[in-house]
């Protein structure tokens, strides 16, 4: 009876572990093979912040942009964004107010002309979670 009660524990641990991994999260996708359709990981371009806006508007007027290393390659080192071929995605500031430096914002794109990207993402973690951003 106790090795049954521990099984059964055992395996509800475990289904309680992989429920938290497989939902959406408010802020944004942390886990790999969740979907990018859902509105808890998407964000439209109004809503981003009003710098944020002015970045994605830089993005696709192609600069000029404030930060050196803006339209640097992505890496995706933390694989939250669907796997691509190395140069693929690009990162771009978004202006922290009060911030010394570039801050945690970013928008990374994803696509062959870095002004008519096919995909783009916001984070305001700095790569902790992203939100692809919608129209």
């Amino acid at each position: 009876m106790l090795r049954t009660a521990a099984s059964h524990a055992a395996r509800s641990l475990l289904a309680a572990s992989l429920l938290v991994v497989a939902l959406p999260h408010p802020w944004g996708v942390h886990a790999r093979g969740l979907s990018w359709g859902t509105t808890d990981t998407t964000i439209a371009v109004t809503a981003l912040p009003k710098q944020g806006q002015q970045t994605y508007r830089l993005i696709l007027q192609g600069g000029p942009f404030p930060h050196e290393k803006d339209g640097s390659v992505f890496g995706n080192r933390e694989r939250l964004l669907p796997r691509e071929r190395r140069g693929y995605y690009r990162e771009y500031t978004v202006e922290t107010p009060g911030a010394r430096n570039r801050g945690a914002r970013r928008i990374v794109c994803g696509g062959s002309r870095p002004t008519l990207p096919e995909d783009c993402w916001y984070t305001g973690d700095h790569y902790s979670s992203f939100k692809r951003i919608v129209q």
